[in-house]
């Protein structure tokens, strides 16, 4: 993406969250785009554009009978592939396109002190993310605003890490994963710290398909645990790989899309985006 498609993003986000925060009162395209201070025709062009349906229709796949009905269907119960109980921090969980590695404990015990991580700032449909990652894989993926406050961020989670600016293979593989979600990617090696349990969390939701939701309490069922859904619900919240392990398809039983580590607003872009372009009708 470029810089005019990054700006066009923010009013884009801007404009989701006026619409939601608004939504009893349904504010048609002129209110919106004076919210975002364009004009009706130029907002209309470029949303179009962005989330491929007009803000009109994007609306309706963020309303709580839409969540309601995506998760009634039974296509949800995609968990039948077992995941293995007592996994070590070591262990390849799965077999899929995005495969995840546990990194050895000492690798986070001592805060990363032989760890060497390569970074880079990608532009993605939903804002720019920093993307870090040893030489085994991606270890670290977030959205941000400011990018002092991002690259901080990042070398809090191995404090002893020798960090570099450049794009490695894997940085590489994640930038083409973000600028063609929608095509059959390539592999995708992750190396990132955790639990048994969260790597056992964030495994399953790889199994959520592009476009669908589940609930903490699926997620639970999922692993063997049904009785654990605020503990899922902790798992998910701290995932480290922003979208590529899309905890972002995770909602309340209820139907209420619910908080994001990056934020509401971010999270209904990326389902109202997700929905629209993998769903013909309503």
């Amino acid at each position: 993406m470029n810089e005019q498609q990054v700006i066009n993003y923010q009013r884009i986000e801007e404009a989701i969250h006026f619409i939601h925060q608004n939504i009893s009162l349904q504010p048609n395209l002129a209110q919106v785009a004076a919210h975002v201070h364009v004009s009706p025709y130029h907002f209309q062009k470029i949303f179009t554009a962005w989330a491929g349906v007009s803000p009109k229709v994007f609306l309706q796949y963020l309303t709580l009978n839409f969540a309601k009905s995506m998760l009634a269907k039974k296509q949800l119960n995609l968990f039948n592939t077992s995941i293995e109980a007592g996994l070590t921090s070591t262990n390849i969980l799965h077999n899929l396109f995005v495969k995840i590695q546990g990194m050895a404990p000492a690798d986070f015990l001592n805060q990363g002190l032989y760890l060497t991580i390569s970074y880079a700032i990608c532009n993605t449909a939903f804002g720019q993310v920093i993307i870090a990652a040893t030489p085994k894989g991606i270890c670290y993926v977030a959205f941000f605003s400011n990018i002092d406050a991002a690259i901080l961020a990042m070398k809090n989670q191995f404090k002893k890490a020798t960090y570099i600016a450049q794009i490695n293979v894997h940085i590489k593989a994640a930038f083409n994963y973000f600028l063609n979600t929608l095509t059959t990617p390539a592999a995708l090696f992750l190396h990132i710290k955790g639990t048994p349990f969260q790597l056992q969390v964030w495994q399953a939701l790889l199994h959520v398909p592009l476009g669908n939701l589940t609930t903490y309490g699926n997620i639970g069922t999922s692993i063997t645990n049904p009785n654990a859904a605020r503990a899922v619900g902790t798992a998910v919240g701290s995932n480290p790989i922003a979208y590529i392990i899309p905890c972002h398809r995770v909602i309340q039983q209820t139907g209420v899309f619910g908080n994001y580590m990056w934020g509401q607003n971010k999270k209904l872009a990326i389902l109202g985006w997700e929905a629209a372009k993998t769903h013909q009708s309503l």
